[in-house]
């Protein structure tokens, strides 16, 4: 199944170019590599409007599965949860508590990132949306999880039943 695809970058550091985005790319060629069509790559900074505005601009643009990466630990500026948070319909947790489970066995670190991911509904559009973490590790991780879910995951946003044993 091929998809329509969305990747954004939450950083400040990134967005002012003082840091290269190195998440967001292995974010894209992940999506691509599971059949998704990346048509939004972003930068924006670290501000909810901004986290907000892009997700739902993506949407209206098509995207089906929406991932932002950075702006999911504890820092005073990781406002990405919040952000993606208000905007669910509801939350599908299992996903990012595996990410969390993977991401430990490499470094305790992993637990800190308070990740979400979900179903937003915009204009009669179903979207899945989750925030992968701000590390080319984490995003990787992330991905592991996720991309073999892809397929069914929308068919379910599109109403497909439940495969059969």
């Amino acid at each position: 199944m091929s998809f329509q695809a969305a990747v954004i970058t939450c950083s400040d550091r990134a967005f002012a170019s003082l840091y290269e985005d190195r998440s967001g790319p292995v974010l894209r060629d992940a999506l691509t590599e599971a059949g998704g069509s990346v048509a939004e790559a972003r930068i924006v900074p670290d501000d909810a409007d901004q986290i907000k505005d892009a997700i739902l601009s993506a949407v209206r643009a098509g995207a089906r599965v929406v991932v932002t990466t950075g702006g999911t630990g504890i820092a005073p500026r990781d406002v990405t949860v919040e952000a993606v948070r208000g905007l669910l319909d509801y939350e599908v947790p299992g996903l990012m508590e595996e990410v969390r489970r993977i991401g430990a066995a490499a470094t305790p670190l992993a637990l800190l990132s308070r990740g979400v991911a979900g179903v937003l509904t915009h204009d009669g559009r179903r979207s899945f949306v989750l925030t992968a973490p701000g590390s080319r590790g984490g995003a990787r991780d992330t991905m592991k999880v996720v991309s073999p879910l892809l397929d069914h995951l929308i068919g379910q946003l599109d109403g497909a039943g439940h495969p059969m044993d």
